[in-house]
Order: structure tokens, then C-alpha cells, then sequence
């Protein structure tokens, strides 16, 4: 049994004439005839009975009806749902993103996507850098957003540099200098963001590499929370432009200038499986990004 039996036999049914039926199909009546013989002796049984006006449905063509419609009626929702998915009115798309990309990076692309795709669900898993790359080898979300890695069996694409800025209160003292050396940053109660994430390693490592050892003050593991202590004049801190930039705009902190001393940076990048096929709503995304960073992402095969 095929699906060129089963639609021949559907449209016998519907008009009752082989000739008819054959037209519809665009094919001669003897390949319909045919059609419907290889049907009857798989099934065991004559579907239909001719008579001088042309044919009937037999008992069993009546039973078998309601059952090759539901096949057809089933292939032709499948048809549509992978067409809507290829029209991306439809589909998943998974990302993991580093804490501070999900607050501060991730809401506006989200945004622009949705409006794009409003019909594509989007699940966001947020962990460290280290743990995006093991999700997007083991195929729990298709794209990463995360400091940029090398690994073999990783694309990685450079998407812009992560600068980190010393900030301090609009009341503390620090913000009525031009510059501090960073000798006065040792001196100070410095509050540091999560010893988990790489960026305490990659402001501890700066300071460490300038002849600065720092004892925080504070640490704590969520970045909002230390922006806040920050802002109540609890020390200063050392955080990423991205994360402060609406606080530095609404003068609710203020940047401080250490002399002598080039804050680190870190890029970040956008990762994804190398050699696993993408999904339209990742390929969507990932043109997105290309769009908004300037980059060539996609590469002719992927």
C-alpha cells in the first residue's frame, strides 16, 4: 500500500468514475485502474463494484473511507507544520547565554527576534561560560553566548569586547577625582561580583598582574545586588560596562579613571556546534546577530 493507491482510491470515492478521478490526479485511467487493483489485493478485498452509471463503493470501500481520508488529512498537516516551520511561524529556538549576556545583552535581540518570529518559542538557559559550551556539545541549547573559546568542535564568532569600569557612588570620594592610581583601589573596601564567574578571575587576575593584591570587602553573586551595595556607599567595584551603563547614564554611579592601568576586556562570542545541521529558528537568530554585530556568522555549509 502507498499513498498514490490510497489517493487514487480517495478520488474514485468522491466522484464515483474512474475517468473523473484520473483527470484530478493528472494521470491516464488505466494507471488509476491500476492503482486501485494493487489497493484491492493488499487489502484482500474489492473496494468497488462497476455498474452502466459507473461505480459504488462495496461494503468494505464504505468501512476503509473514513481511515485513507485520516492518512491523507495526517501527511497534509505534516506537510503544513514543516512548511510553517520553514516560514518560521512555528518552532523552538534554545539558547544558553552567560549571566550577565541573559540581563544586560540578551533582552533587546530576544526582543527584535520575537517581533520578527512571534510565532517561535524561545527558551533561555543561563549558566556560566565554562557550562555553555558542555550544553551546546550536548545538544541542550543549539547556540551559546559566552567569552570567546577555541575548541574543536566549536564555531566560534567573535561579537564585540566586554570592557570592565571602576565605579564608585556619586557621594564617595573617589567621584570627585579625575583619576585614582591603584594603589588607592587597594586601599579601599572593593566589592567584588561572584568568584565563580570569569569576570572575578579576569579583574583579580588584572590587578594581580599590576602588583595589586585585593582582599573584597564583600563578594557577592548577584550583579544587581552589587551595584546596589555600590550605589548605598558600601565600597567601589570593578563590573562590566555593559552592566552599568544605565546607572552611569542616570548618574546613579559614577566611572572612575585608574591611572596607569588598562582595564581588561574580555570578547565575547556566539558559539555553536561544528558540523550539526541548524535549525530555521537558530539560523534565523544567528542572521540576527549578524545584522546587529557586523559579523559573518553562517558559513556557506552550515
Amino acid at each position: 500500500m502507498d499513498l498514490g493507491q490510497l489517493e487514487a482510491y480517495l478520488k474514485v470515492a468522491e466522484h464515483r468514475n474512474f475517468s473523473r478521478a484520473a483527470r484530478d490526479l493528472g494521470l491516464t485511467q488505466p494507471s488509476v485502474t491500476a492503482r486501485i487493483q494493487a489497493l484491492e489485493r493488499d487489502l484482500g478485498e474489492p473496494l468497488f463494484e462497476r455498474n452502466g452509471r459507473g461505480v459504488r463503493l462495496t461494503d468494505v470501500g464504505e468501512s476503509f473511507l473514513p481511515h485513507a481520508t485520516r492518512v491523507l488529512e495526517a501527511l497534509q498537516d505534516g506537510r503544513d507544520a514543516i512548511q510553517s516551520i520553514r516560514q518560521l511561524e512555528h518552532g523552538t529556538l534554545r539558547v544558553g547565554a552567560a549571566p550577565t549576556i541573559t540581563t544586560f545583552v540578551l533582552p533587546a535581540l530576544l526582543k527584535e527576534f520575537n517581533a520578527r518570529y512571534p510565532g517561535v518559542e524561545m527558551l533561555v538557559r543561563t549558566e556560566y561560560s565554562g557550562q555553555i559550551v558542555q550544553m551546546v556539545l550536548a545538544d541542550e541549547v543549539q547556540l551559546g553566548l559566552e567569552r570567546a573559546i577555541s575548541h574543536p568542535e566549536v564555531e566560534t564568532v567573535k561579537l564585540y569586547e566586554d570592557e570592565v569600569v571602576l565605579v564608585a557612588s556619586p557621594d564617595d570620594e573617589f567621584a570627585r577625582r579625575s583619576s585614582v592610581g591603584l594603589q588607592d583601589v587597594a586601599e579601599r573596601h572593593l566589592i567584588m561580583f561572584d568568584r565563580g564567574s570569569s569576570y572575578y578571575a579576569l579583574v583579580d587576575n588584572a590587578l594581580r598582574d599590576a602588583g595589586v593584591l585585593v582582599t573584597p570587602a564583600m563578594e557577592l553573586d548577584n550583579m544587581e545586588a552589587t551595584k546596589k551595595m555600590v550605589q548605598g556607599g558600601l565600597g567601589v567595584a570593578i563590573l562590566p560596562q555593559v552592566a552599568v551603563a544605565q546607572e552611569l547614564k542616570r548618574g546613579e554611579l559614577c566611572e572612575i579613571k585608574i591611572k596607569k592601568f588598562t582595564m581588561p576586556k574580555r570578547e565575547i562570542a556566539l558559539i555553536y556546534r561544528r558540523g550539526r545541521p541548524l535549525s530555521r529558528p537558530a539560523r534565523a537568530f544567528i542572521e540576527l546577530i549578524e545584522e546587529r554585530y557586523n559579523v559573518k556568522a553562517l558559513s556557506d555549509g552550515s
